[in-house]
């Protein structure tokens, strides 16, 4: 792949670490496969952990909130992935509107939890962003450590 078309990824912002290479994180992607559904639902319970750090500075916006829930819905066969994409847009624009740090950080990690039902990857964004929401984000990423299932920790971690 040529830098040219490295750069118009935009999920490759965060992307994988220099010293790996995009082919590699495209194939532990890929293999996921039928547990997509289980990092989605990890992913989802990464953001929730954090959500309350938005929903205590905008109570009446919910669509953090209903990004999750989407994300589980997708999960569960009831929704289509564009729906849950929508979902995921919805919630970045919700961290848009707060101030930086925690707050935007759930709103964030809200937002990459749907967005995996479309990309595997955004569950590691999830999960990232819900550790640097949490007031101990060393406590976080273990609490994620513990519930994230071994066989998909190689494409939920760097």
């Amino acid at each position: 792949m040529t830098a040219e078309g490295r750069d118009s990824l935009p999920w490759l912002a965060l992307g994988p670490p220099a010293d790996i290479a995009i082919e590699e994180v495209h194939l532990r992607v890929k293999s996921v496969g039928a547990d997509h559904q289980a990092l989605v639902l990890w992913a989802a319970d990464c953001a929730e952990h954090v959500l309350q750090y938005f929903e205590a500075q905008r109570p009446a916006d919910h669509r953090p909130r209903q990004a999750l829930e989407s994300a589980r819905a997708w999960a569960r066969g009831e929704i289509r992935c564009g729906a849950a994409r929508a979902a995921a847009v919805a919630a970045h624009a919700a961290a848009r509107d707060v101030d930086e740090g925690p707050a935007r950080a759930a709103a964030r990690a809200a937002g990459h939890a749907a967005g995996t039902a479309h990309l595997a990857a955004h569950a590691r964004h999830a999960a990232a962003y819900a550790a640097s929401a949490a007031l101990a984000p060393e406590a976080e990423r273990e609490w994620q450590s513990r519930r994230l299932p071994d066989h998909l920790r190689p494409v939920a971690t760097d």
